[in-house]
């Protein structure tokens, strides 16, 4: 069984084709994704306009080729916050559901958290005991938490990098003035479920997954010896609470040049970073490591287990 996964998220859509078989790892074996950042098209009223529609429809057309040369059996297209929660969302749910083969699926922000909360449970392994997993994406910030496959705790908040630059950070680079504003909005978001989670939880381990960890990783963390040939990257709070007001004084264009920074996260990174620090100290956590798995392989896995 040959399946594609297309994942429509605030930052990229990107499409991974795995040929399945029961029981083996997941790899993917073609991989191609377009960058997006649909924060930068949403409009007063919070609709997505029409030049960040037709580039998304683009991109999932150029997809949709890509599937059918691969010879694809099923896609499983998934779709989270940044379409989820625009005004002028369910028009724009008709148009992609009109372009693609399969189904399609609109996650809500607990359902990315336990998703991505499988994937990394799946990496990890039972040995990393009490899982606490957290993931910064443009739209949204999830957390989940728990002893088994499926979370005991599965938050979402609207605290993704993408949307608190475009609401907060208003200048390149960005002002001491907007900076704590941004750092007040974040602590005030996070302080309830932090509250909460914090009640029902003590982590044996910590995990932090998507594009923004990984790149803050690269620039203020430490690569760990490991088996196979993915890198594994740990990096403590204190390291990246040094690299926040020195990240915050160069402009966007010049964060290109440090390492982990890609040109389709360097307007960004800055908020991203912002919130790794308060969700990190809002937990009282030391370190963190990367999982190179998320919301994409999550939503495959629970594809598999259905596979006979």
């Amino acid at each position: 069984m040959r399946l594609a996964v297309l994942d429509i998220g605030s930052n990229t859509v990107h499409m991974l084709i795995f040929d399945v078989v029961r029981g083996a790892r997941p790899v993917a074996y073609a991989s191609q994704r377009f960058t997006m950042r649909l924060m930068r098209y949403l409009t007063h009223d919070g609709s997505i306009n029409d030049e960040g529609l037709a580039r998304l429809l683009d991109a999932v057309d150029s997809l949709m080729v890509m599937a059918r040369e691969h010879e694809v059996d099923e896609i499983l297209t998934i779709v989270t916050s940044a379409i989820r929660e625009a005004v002028n969302g369910d028009e724009i749910l008709a148009e992609i559901d009109a372009r693609i083969d399969g189904d399609l699926q609109v996650l809500s922000g607990a359902e990315e958290a336990a998703a991505t909360f499988l994937a990394a449970r799946r990496w990890f392994g039972w040995v990393a005991g009490q899982l606490l997993v957290l993931d910064i994406g443009g739209g949204s910030l999830e957390i989940a938490a728990g002893v088994d496959e499926i979370p005991d705790v599965a938050e979402s908040l609207p605290l993704g990098a993408g949307r608190l630059t475009r609401t907060y950070l208003h200048h390149d680079p960005p002002t001491k003035e907007e900076l704590k504003e941004l750092r007040t909005a974040v602590r005030a978001g996070l302080q309830p479920v932090a509250a909460r989670v914090r009640e029902s939880i003590d982590p044996d381990y910590v995990a932090a997954t998507s594009k923004t960890f990984r790149s803050l990783a690269r620039l203020a963390g430490m690569s760990l010896d490991s088996l196979g040939k993915n890198d594994r990257w740990q990096m403590s709070t204190s390291q990246l609470r040094d690299w926040v007001p020195r990240l915050a004084k160069i402009p966007a264009e010049q964060r290109m040049e440090l390492p982990g920074i890609t040109a389709e996260r360097t307007f960004q990174i800055v908020a991203g970073a912002v919130v790794a620090v308060e969700v990190l100290q809002a937990f009282k956590i030391e370190n963190v490591e990367i999982c190179p798995w998320a919301l994409r392989e999550g939503a495959l896995l629970r594809r598999l287990d259905q596979v006979e």
